[in-house]
């Protein structure tokens, strides 16, 4: 070998799209101490290979780079993965409730089964949500929880036992419990429009224990390997205290096994204390702390609660308190004077004017100069707010939640409106920073697929086309708001993101070649060969042989170990595209809620008021 490198792993015989400029394909990469030595051809890589080298034929098979994530609450639903019953996917409602009762069946006292997001009624060939009588006769008597986005929860008569909920039980504030004719709660948890009484709820059920937790992220994070992920920026949480739900991931990243790069941000706790919480962590920690694989980056995407701009398209806007003009200046001028960037979490162009204004007003006393904050979701943002968050050196973090929710927008403020939610091709015109993700696990799925596909077809997962051909990307630009871009987003520009020679060995093989394969079925691909830092953290299919050691899941009633998580079998009774196009308007809210309750009760309660439209 002499003076040559020798790789540590090489895999040649595939199609690589680089998202290099200077070197845009390549059929073969070398990787040595966790970076890309060489992408090139099989030829460049050939000196490299020696009797310490693993090669791997890729038999012509497309790879990409890495996915970045670059919002999602990986640290969080860690924790209660291996709780939870995952609906993402699933063709059916009758599959959905076949798969609850049996859940129900294999789940001991006192656990409950939980259905915690990443589902749409419209994605089920029955195109309506399960009703109460039909949750209560699958689990008579195991606790059930079903999320449903941020909008509703259904709790079965056990759940309604185990929490407590009773007649005397009081109505929270911005929620509601729904009621029978004589006062005692059916099961329906609503947000009007926040959505604290459902994760209240959520939260009074039992936790794993540490070790069971510590699986449980695992398993996530092989879930989102296999998928191709690599990379995450955690968005943090409600009910996610730092540093205490923080030691699973620190004890795994300890240990050398985490298989997803996380880079986190800390979302504060306690309304009327979080300049206290941001205080308190700007004294503790900072941003880049940690290494490639965990590392602080900065605040939000809850910054204050009084600026808390809930998205919940059943209901009417909200109008943000007055109190956010008093909180919102003191934690952006800590976080400035501080130089910690920092995330917010915002839905509506009116939400976002304040919040400009309250930057612009901060940025005059203690300049930004460069720091990088960006906005989360914007889906109803203005060209006016696009061009201020630009002069403020913002960027804006996309999600797919109108692929979840597109239907209800539609409902009601209109095709036209509904358009350029969010307006994501001007945002890449006016050259902001843009990247796309999840905001897995409670609302959308956190199938990267499903968002690639929303962003290049404009569809929803029930079939509706929102968006003009002058808002959806071209595959490429779409792939790429998944790979590089995250880099501003996690201030690891040049990092990660591209198939370049010093950059992190991270890349997916694919099942499908994303830049060919017919429209809808991108949102089908998977990896069959995930690399992370240069080492092989997922393989299937072909590529089996190089797979990890399987993870035992634990504990033993776990659905992850029956259903895994993202349905795998939904892509092929996908749905034909537009098969929504009109069904939404007619209707929405009969199909949202089931047509009835046993002996044709409206499982709003009938003529109880509970909800008026």
């Amino acid at each position: 070998m002499g003076d040559t490198i020798q790789a540590d792993l090489i895999l040649s015989n595939g199609r690589f799209a680089t998202l290099d400029p200077a070197n845009p394909a390549a059929s073969a990469v070398a990787v040595r101490d966790g970076k890309f030595l060489v992408v090139g051809s099989e030829r460049d890589v050939a000196p490299h290979r020696g009797p310490r080298t693993t090669a791997i034929d890729l038999r012509g098979h497309a790879a990409v780079p890495g996915l970045t994530d670059t919002h999602m609450h990986l640290i969080r639903g860690g924790l209660s993965y291996n709780m939870e019953l995952r609906w993402d996917g699933v063709p059916s409602l009758a599959d959905a409730l076949r798969m609850l009762r049996d859940q129900a069946r294999r789940t001991p006292p006192p656990q409950w089964v939980r259905v915690v997001g990443g589902w749409s009624e419209l994605q089920f060939a029955e195109r309506r949500m399960p009703t109460l009588d039909e949750i209560n006769a699958a689990a008579p008597d195991t606790p059930v929880f079903v999320l449903h986005l941020y909008d509703r929860a259904l709790l079965n008569r056990a759940a309604l036992r185990a929490v407590g909920y009773t007649r005397d039980t009081p109505e929270p504030p911005g929620g509601m419990i729904e009621r029978d004719r004589s006062g005692n709660p059916t099961g329906l948890l609503v947000a009007r429009p926040n959505a604290m009484i459902l994760y209240k709820t959520l939260a009074l059920g039992p936790k794993l224990d540490p070790a069971d937790q510590e699986n449980s992220t695992r398993h996530f994070m092989r879930e989102l390997n296999r998928l191709g992920i690599t990379g995450v920026i955690d968005a943090g949480g409600g009910f996610q205290n730092y540093p205490d739900d923080y030691r699973v991931m620190e004890a795994l990243h300890e240990k050398g096994e985490m298989t997803v790069r996380v880079a986190y941000n800390l979302f504060t706790q306690k309304p009327g204390g979080e300049l206290d919480d941001f205080r308190r962590w700007v004294a503790m920690t900072g941003p880049g702390r940690g290494s490639d694989f965990y590392r602080m980056n900065g605040a939000g995407e809850m910054l204050t609660f009084s600026a808390a701009d809930f998205e919940d398209f059943l209901e009417p806007r909200p109008d943000l308190p007055p109190s956010l003009e008093a909180d919102l200046p003191g934690v952006v001028r800590l976080l400035a004077e501080s130089r910690w960037p920092f995330r917010l979490h915002a839905t509506y162009d009116e939400s976002i004017g304040r919040f400009l204004d309250i930057f612009e007003a901060v940025n005059r006393e203690v300049p930004f100069d460069g720091l990088h904050w960006f906005f989360d979701h914007a889906e109803t943002i203005t060209p006016r707010n696009l061009e201020r968050t630009k002069a403020l050196g913002g960027g804006i973090a996309v999600q797919h939640r109108m692929a979840f929710q597109g239907e209800y927008f539609v409902d009601r403020y209109g095709a036209e409106k509904a358009e350029a939610t969010p307006p994501v091709a001007d945002m890449l015109r006016m050259g902001l920073p843009v990247s796309a993700g999840t905001d897995a696990t409670r609302v959308a799925s956190y199938n990267p697929w499903a968002c690639l596909h929303w962003l290049v077809t404009g569809r929803t997962v029930g079939g509706l086309t929102l968006y003009p051909e002058a808002n959806r990307l071209g595959r490429e630009q779409a792939l790429r708001l998944y790979t590089q871009a995250g880099g501003w987003f996690s201030n690891e520009e040049g990092v990660r993101g591209t198939l370049k020679a010093g950059q992190l060995a991270d890349l997916a093989v694919l099942s499908d070649d994303y830049f060919s394969v017919p429209e809808d079925r991108i949102k089908g691909i998977e990896s069959v060969l995930t690399v992370v830092g240069g080492k092989v953290v997922h393989a299937s299919g072909p590529f089996g042989p190089f797979a990890p050691p399987p993870l035992p899941v634990s504990p033993d009633w776990s659905p992850v170990g029956v259903y895994g998580g993202y349905h795998r079998a939904s892509a092929a009774k996908a749905a034909a595209p537009g098969a929504a196009s009109r069904a939404h308007r007619h209707n929405l809210l009969d199909r949202l809620l089931g047509a009835c309750r046993g002996g044709g009760e409206p499982l709003w309660g009938g003529g109880c008021g509970c909800w008026a439209y």
